[in-house]
């Protein structure tokens, strides 16, 4: 967590006509790798429409990537300077040296990469996965949090979803593997297909533009020989953490969070409940709630309008009142 770490950044520019068999680059971003000590990250960067714009950082869930935030970061580029990672061993950033893929892990990564950056503090963004890593980055670091924006976010529930099975089944030892066997004669799109039903209230909302890119984005992982394991150890970070008590319980941190947070669920969230957004609004301070009564799991990929505008009041309000106390 030092930030006296110095990155080695490289700048990663694919060929136009390689974007469709390697990772997609939407218009107007960038890819970088940053290097610091036993870790390599990915980072997709949105530059804001105008130099010295604050900045932001957003974190991807479960089996995502970057490219889960391509929607959303154009519609606050005239408001942050946006990035978003790639968590070890996902995206295009390869697994970390010491296998370590506990939401603990992954949230000491998101410090490392803002420690040697010097980008904080920053508008933090987080879903599924991702929003657990957020929480706890803003627990611990709150100088590197400007405000929190949590979409799903993957906290302790006693009564688990339905859907939430078979990740809680593929942390078990072997059980990836077994998955892996047993769907191999799977094409790449029944896979997006499954995994489109599980996290999207309406996956009729997915365009045949949107479909063909998934598609080719999950050929591509496919043939990461660490995919199921990046799998399987991060599922298994998210039921370990659901277990942790004390102080290092996520609901304890998040109540220890200082920045201002929105919350976001959707009503129609196969894999995160939606009547947990109750106990979110009171365990995060001072929080505001956003429901989308249509919305699955991740409302920033199908309302990105509404997500955007929500955030957009969060950072506004977080400005000004910063200003109004600056001045004061």
């Amino acid at each position: 967590m030092s930030s006296t770490e110095l990155p080695e950044t490289r700048t990663v520019d694919a060929p136009p006509g390689a974007r469709s068999r390697t990772v997609r680059i939407a218009d107007g971003e960038r890819l970088r790798t940053v290097t610091l000590p036993a870790l390599t990250l990915t980072v997709r960067s949105r530059p804001g429409d105008r130099p010295g714009l604050p900045p932001a950082l957003y974190v991807h869930g479960l089996g995502g990537s970057s490219l889960n935030w391509s929607a959303l970061m154009p519609l606050l580029a005239d408001l942050v300077d946006g990035e978003a990672v790639d968590l070890p061993g996902f995206g295009v950033s390869p697994p970390p040296d010491d296998g370590d893929y506990s939401v603990t892990a992954h949230a000491r990564a998101v410090i490392r990469l803002l420690d040697a950056s010097g980008r904080g503090p920053v508008h933090l963004f987080g879903n599924s996965l991702g929003g657990a890593v957020a929480t706890r980055v803003a627990a611990v670091r709150p100088d590197l949090v400007r405000t929190l924006t949590l979409i799903s976010p993957a906290l302790p529930e006693l009564r688990a979803q339905r859907g939430a099975w078979p990740t809680a089944l593929l942390a078990l030892p072997g059980t990836a593997a077994l998955f892996a066997r047993l769907t191999r004669d799977w094409t790449p799109e029944q896979r997006v297909r499954g995994v489109l039903s599980l996290c999207y209230g309406d996956p009729g909302r997915v365009t045949d533009e949107g479909l063909r890119h998934a598609v080719e984005e999950m050929e591509r992982r496919l043939e990461l020989p660490y995919f199921w394991d990046a799998m399987a150890r991060s599922s298994r970070g998210i039921v370990d953490a659901y277990t942790l008590g004390g102080q290092h319980g996520l609901w304890r941190q998040a109540e220890r969070v200082l920045a201002p947070t929105l919350l976001v669920y959707g009503a129609r969230d196969r894999l995160v409940s939606f009547r947990m957004a109750r106990r979110a609004a009171a365990a995060f301070r001072g929080s505001r709630l956003l429901t989308l009564p249509d919305a699955g799991h991740v409302a920033m990929m199908e309302y990105p309008e509404a997500v955007a505008a929500a955030a957009r009041e969060l950072i506004t309000d977080a400005a000004r009142a910063a200003s109004a106390e600056g001045g004061s």
